[in-house]
């Protein structure tokens, strides 16, 4: 492209706004030229407003200390500076809903990593290399917000990434029954150990909403776009439990399955390494090029060896083996605030810009 688009980050100042942050530093496509955040940050140098709270383990990209952070809320203030955003507030749903819609509205297009729009029917929720095809309600979204270019799309809750891109892969043996527990890192709930030494050697076994969103969004990803809007598929029927343990990246999910279809383990590897969607086609920059791994050793995959597989924009999928109830069982595991928050929501935005629903204002 001729030059590169002017992003936005709204919520910059949050773990998930600081991993874009962090992910975007020198991208091939686009240039991060405004923060934005609560107004409490706004006026101060993007420096200052997270002094003492950068949450990364690389440090704060030079490019974006001295840009001033701007009142998230001045919507049109900071829609003028931008040709799209990626939002990561942190507000109620409802405020969300509304503050999204209204930068759309100002023909910004919005790629979110919130969970506010992920059930409204005409917004898409996507894992590029699973279901790219739902950005066609795209047109009909806009429609209905009365744009031109502006519309709203998101990515699906981190926890579903280490678990349905298997699914998605064995679809011709048609899984009708699964039962998944995961075990979710702290940096989901935006926290380090140093925030939340409670964690430290400790497992609670509750995580508010989450069990719903790991049992329901895995179904809206595998739908289908009709009349408009996204339809939810009626399999697999899936049940969850949600643990958070004390891994600061990286959730892990223990999961079983039953098919309809006899299936053997070798057609099951070859389905998950095999597996592929657009941005390997289009070499997207975050695409990871092998989008799905199989281990064969006995322990892995561990959070502390393969969480970074291919940048974290990969998923691990190990312990494949029959089941003396289930079909099969593993383990899979995936960078909850990489592949699973920022690094999966970038991703969507390349696919957007490659189809050219995201372009220069």
């Amino acid at each position: 492209m001729e030059r590169k688009l002017r992003v936005g980050v709204l919520g910059a100042t949050g773990m998930v706004g600081q991993r874009f942050i962090s992910l975007l530093e020198n991208h091939p496509w686009y240039e991060v030229v405004t923060v934005a955040a609560s107004p409490r940050s706004a006026g101060k140098t993007y420096e200052e407003a997270v002094a003492g709270r950068w949450k990364m383990t690389t440090p704060m990209p030079e490019a974006v200390k001295k840009l001033t952070v701007m009142d998230v809320n001045q919507v049109e203030q900071v829609a003028a500076t931008v040709d799209f955003v990626f939002s990561a507030v942190d507000m109620t749903k409802d405020e969300i809903r509304a503050i999204e819609e209204a930068y759309a509205k100002t023909e910004t297009p919005v790629v979110s990593n919130n969970s506010a729009h992920r059930w409204t029917p005409d917004v898409p929720m996507v894992i590029p290399e699973v279901n790219p095809e739902h950005f066609a309600v795209i047109t009909d979204q806009r429609k209905r917000l009365g744009t031109e270019r502006g519309f709203i799309a998101v990515k699906p809750n981190c926890s579903i990434q280490s678990y349905a891109p298997a699914l998605a892969a064995w679809r011709e043996f048609e899984p009708y029954e699964v039962v998944a527990t995961t075990y979710q890192a702290i940096s989901g709930a935006g926290k380090t150990f140093k925030d939340w030494p409670e964690m430290v050697e400790n497992i609670i076994p509750y995580i508010g909403g989450e069990e719903e969103k790991s049992e329901q969004e895995p179904l809206r990803i595998l739908g289908k776009v009709e009349n408009g809007q996204i339809t939810k598929a009626a399999e697999p029927v899936i049940t969850c439990q949600c643990i958070r343990v004390p891994v600061l990246d990286g959730h892990t999910a223990a999961v079983f399955v039953k098919f309809r279809k006899k299936v053997t383990k070798e057609q099951l590897v070859e389905k998950l390494v095999s597996f592929k969607g657009l941005p390997q086609e289009l070499h997207l920059p975050s695409a990871p090029a092998q989008f799905i791994q199989y281990m064969e050793e006995d322990n892995r995959p561990q959070v502390k060896l393969d969480v970074d597989f291919e940048r974290g924009m990969g998923i691990s999928i190990g312990r494949l083996r029959e089941d003396t109830v289930y079909d099969w069982k593993f383990v899979g595991l995936s960078h909850n605030t990489v592949r699973g928050a920022a690094g999966g929501a970038i991703l969507c935005a390349e696919l957007l810009t490659a189809q050219e629903y995201i372009t220069a204002k």
